[in-house]
Parts: C-alpha cells; structure tokens; sequence
C-alpha cells in the first residue's frame, strides 16, 4: 500500500472520530454529524479496505478507486439528506462489490460458504462482501420507505441505525483475517469447531437484529450470550492455534475489544428493559460500546489488513497496544461528554493511526516469537479455486 492511500484513510478515520465529537460544537438538531460519523469509517475507509483486500494487489485497481469515489459521495448525501442521488449510488457500489466477489470467488452463487473443505477464513471473506453488497443494496428502498413512501414504520429500525450494519462487514474480513493466521494442520474436532463459529457468528448476528427489531428480551440476551461465548471460543482457538506473529498481538488485541463490546451490549439490553434506562446511565454505556466494537475491534483488523505485506514492523506493539485501548476505553467515551477529553481522543488517535500505517522497517521481537528468526505469515487472500 503506498503512501497516498495511507494518508487518505487516515485522513479519513481521523475525521470519522472527530465526527463522533462535533455535536459539541453543533447541536445536532442544527447538523447532525452522526451519519458522517457512521460513514467515513465503515463504508468509506472500511469497504474501500475490503475492497483492496479482496482485489490482492499491491496499489489500488480502478474498481476500488471507483468505490472509495462513490462511498465518498454517498456519505455526503446521505449526510446532507440529498436522498435521491443517495438512493442510486449504494446500488453502483454494490455492483462494484459483486464484481469484485466473483472475480475472487469464481462464482455467482456464493456455494462455496456450503462446502465442507472450504476454508473458513475464506468464508469470512466472502460472507464479508455478500454482507456489504447486500446492506447496500437494501439501503435503497430503506431509504425510499423511510422518507417518501412510509409503507411500513419499525420504531427501532431508524435510518442512522440501518447504517450502523454498515460495521458488519468489517467485523466479518477481519474474522477472516484471524482464520487466515491459524494454522492449517487442524484435528476434525477443531475444524467442526471452527465451522460452527462461522455460523454461530453469521446467523447469530442477523437473528440477533431480528430480535432486536421486535423488542423480544429474553431472545436478545440469548443470542448476545451465544456471541458472547463464540468470540471467547474463537480468542481460545486463536491463542492456541494462531502462527506466532506481530500480527497475533494486535488481533488478540482486537478480539479482546470484542469481548468487552459483547458484555457492554448484554448489559445494555438489560438496562433498556429495566427502570434504570435513563440517559444519564444508558448514554455512557451505549457510547462505551460503540467505541469499543468500531474504533477498537474493527480498527484492529483494518490496520493489520492495511500492513499485510509489511510485517513484522519496527514498532513497539505493547505501547501502541496500550494507547489504543487508552484511547478507545477511556478518552473517546469521556470525549462524548466533555469537549477537552474530545480533543485529547482526536490527538491520540490520529497519532495511533500514524503509528499503525506509517512506521516502517522491523522489528519488534518481543511481541513476535522471541527467538531466531520471525515466521511472516502472508495475509493476501488465497488464490481462488479453479
């Protein structure tokens, strides 16, 4: 990855954060920021990363420049409320993630997530381009319903809120990045295992949204537990299983975000059905959850998808480690309510960002084997089959 496009996304990713924090300079009755929030990290520096990934080659091809233009565009007019330009664009690019899931995949009919010897990285991988492709094209007549036709009104599937699935898909590729980095010589027992996080993770999440839709508790607190012992399953299997890299440390690191985000959502779903679900409590928990999962779990999955071909780095992952989590458990949730802790969280995660993409060289022993030579497992996606 050069160095353009480096400093595109984390113009981009600064600017997403930032975002987060402006209504306290706007109210957002005036200008509401959220959407840009929303947008500038999940679809624009995240699905233009899935897009690099998929593609496997070492600049950006035309497709993905194309896509990074576009969800650009539809950002600004979904944030400027332009509707009918932002009820076209996410149909072209779902058409440009198709084409690029077909060209890596071979096929239109995604068989392969039925296959038994599939590999399971590569299932995250596909389900993770039919999951942005879909999402995207359903976006269209949410958007049509929500603001012109009115034909059907769900109180808890708002706009901004449909936009958050835009997340998933991030969730998903780096899930396939952490299959990817296991190793290959499994027992049958761990790659039946392995198979069921898959869909344990997939199903789960979309019955989960279903569930969330029709208000239902108990099912809610079901499935968010389900997840919740899947992602520690799969932290298990990758701490064992996992090639000894850099890269390991910072996706256990992600992992462990994603723990922290599934206990911060089941408690939240309990708080929203009791008498304690006042925003003086609901708010910080809500928001602490929300940074967590987006800046924290996803942000580590990107950043080692964005490095792929430069590992193992020249930086000391304990201290970048330590800032991240710093960042994302403590100055983005305060940075919420108070602008000074707003300003600090901007500063240290711009400086996280430029650590994460720009360092250069290698190595940090101590956080890869620690002896002899270090292993450097290849992250590109696997040739396609045929």
């Amino acid at each position: 990855m050069n160095w353009q496009f480096k400093s595109i996304l984390a113009t981009m990713m600064t600017t997403a954060l930032a975002c987060g924090f402006f209504h306290h300079l706007v109210p957002p009755e005036t200008i509401n920021f959220e959407r840009l929030h929303i947008f500038l990290f999940n679809l624009c520096s995240g699905g233009t990363l899935l897009m690099y990934y998929t593609e496997g080659k070492p600049v950006l091809t035309r497709r993905t420049l194309l896509f990074l233009a576009l969800a650009l565009t539809f950002a600004v007019c979904a944030f400027m409320r332009w509707y009918g330009p932002a009820m076209v664009i996410p149909l072209a690019l779902a058409w440009l993630v198709e084409r690029a899931r077909i060209d890596r995949f071979g096929s239109l009919l995604p068989r392969a997530l039925f296959e038994r010897w599939e590999p399971v990285a590569r299932k995250f991988h596909q389900a993770a381009l039919l999951c942005l492709s879909c999402g995207l094209t359903l976006s269209s007549p949410v958007m049509c319903n929500s603001i012109y036709l009115h034909w059907f009104t769900i109180e808890k599937l708002r706009l901004d809120t449909f936009f958050l699935g835009f997340s998933f898909p991030i969730s998903l590729i780096s899930m396939s990045v952490i299959f990817s980095l296991m190793k290959k010589e499994a027992l049958p027992l761990t790659r039946a295992l392995k198979e069921a996080a898959f869909w344990a993770i997939n199903l789960g999440v979309i019955i989960f949204f279903g569930f969330i839709l029709a208000g239902m508790f108990t099912s809610q607190v079901a499935i968010a537990s389900l997840l919740f012992v899947t992602v520690a399953y799969i932290l298990f299997l990758y701490w064992h299983e996992g090639i000894p890299s850099q890269q390991k440390a910072y996706l256990t690191s992600g992992i462990l975000f994603l723990l922290v985000a599934s206990l911060t959502g089941i408690s939240y779903i309990f708080l929203s059905f009791s008498n304690w679900h006042i925003p003086e409590i609901s708010q910080p928990l809500l928001r602490l959850h929300a940074f967590t999962a987006l800046y924290g779990w996803n942000l580590s999955g990107l950043a080692v998808i964005s490095r792929h071909d430069d590992f193992p780095l020249q930086l000391h992952s304990r201290q970048v480690i330590l800032l991240h989590w710093l960042t994302v458990l403590v100055l983005c949730p305060l940075g919420f309510f108070q602008p000074v802790f707003a300003v600090l969280a901007v500063l240290a995660y711009a400086w996280l960002l430029l650590r994460l993409f720009f360092i250069q060289g290698t190595v940090d022993r101590q956080l890869t084997t620690g002896q002899g030579e270090i292993p450097r497992p290849i992250l590109s996606p696997p040739e396609p089959k045929g």
